[in-house]
């Protein structure tokens, strides 16, 4: 249960901040962002301090409870030593597992879904089909309101040449391909024939299935195939986690300047920030988060919509 939170109530939360990272600078990793926002990493875990009108918010994580209490510990302490004017109180939580967290509520996901442009008959029967045909499986498939914006980015770009890493049964598919411009081409890559079928009849009705190449084959094979030229409009990556970095890097360098990559479930259900999940899907996604926040080739914003989603602009 590696995740704590405190608020600690402050007039001068920006000034503890910086006290507290020139301080331990000298024994630990510290970083001060522009927006005040303050990271100190030691031997057993990391703080984050974010300073608030009224009040300094600190996030705590660590691989193992022993460890987290650690941290706890060290940035209390060093906290109360620098408070010689006031009286500070830090309450942390208990202990939580990054797995248990709710990246959207419930009460705000369905509001969320009952207020964007509603899908249409054929994308409520796509849905329908794939409940049906996949049960469980079935969450692998974006929600009507992602898929929402998955046409919106798409107009908005006004995409010509799109790229789908991850079909499923193709309901983003269809969302992406309703949103290109005329004479606009989808390449659809995954490694199911029989899910992607699903999709084929509705991507028929909507009118939509000559702009879709379907390429059943490692996704990889098929990027690694394409021309180096940036030709790419928009990306989507909704696929097999474990290669979200070289799907990303095999598009970045694809993507003409102004276009999208959009990446899906960058939250792996609340595991990424808990650094006491490390297979190798949670280890992968939290390195490509942290590459994509750095990356000089694009400006990029995580959006907490469902699972997470990242959406990088090539500059």
């Amino acid at each position: 249960m590696p995740l704590a939170t405190a608020r600690v109530v402050t007039a001068h939360p920006a000034r503890y901040i910086k006290q507290l990272v020139s301080h331990m600078g000298h024994k630990a990793t510290t970083t001060l962002r522009p927006d005040g926002r303050g990271t100190i990493t030691v031997s057993s875990g990391t703080c984050v301090l974010t300073p608030a009108p009224d009040r300094l918010e600190l996030t705590a994580t660590a691989v193992d409870a022993e460890s987290l209490a650690r941290v706890q510990d060290v940035i209390t302490r060093h906290l109360m030593r620098f408070a010689t004017r006031e009286e500070l109180v830090a309450d942390w939580t208990a202990a939580i597992d990054g797995g248990e967290l709710e990246p959207t509520e419930p009460v705000v996901g369905e509001y969320l879904l009952s207020h964007h442009t509603p899908a249409d008959d054929i994308l409520g029967e796509l849905a329908a089909a794939t409940r049906e045909a996949t049960a469980d499986a079935a969450c692998m498939q974006v929600s009507a309101d992602e898929g929402t914006l998955l046409t919106m980015l798409t107009r908005l770009t006004g995409a010509h040449f799109a790229v789908e890493v991850g079909v499923f049964t193709g309901y983003s598919t269809l969302c992406i391909a309703r949103g290109l411009a005329d004479g606009g081409r989808l390449l659809a890559c995954d490694v199911s024939e029989e899910w992607a079928a699903i999709g084929r009849p509705y991507w028929e009705r909507a009118g939509v299935a000559e702009r879709i190449d379907l390429r059943i084959a490692p996704a990889l094979e098929t990027l690694r195939a394409l021309d180096s030229e940036p030709v790419i409009d928009i990306a989507f990556i909704d696929a097999d986690k474990g290669n979200y970095p070289a799907y990303y890097e095999e598009i970045v360098d694809r993507l003409r300047p102004g276009g999208l990559v959009v990446l899906d479930n960058v939250f792996l259900g609340g595991r990424v920030l808990d650094p006491a999940y490390q297979e190798e899907r949670h280890v992968a996604m939290r390195r490509l988060n942290d590459l994509i926040a750095a990356d000089e080739r694009v400006d990029a914003v995580m959006l907490p919509v469902r699972d997470g989603v990242t959406i990088a602009r090539r500059r």
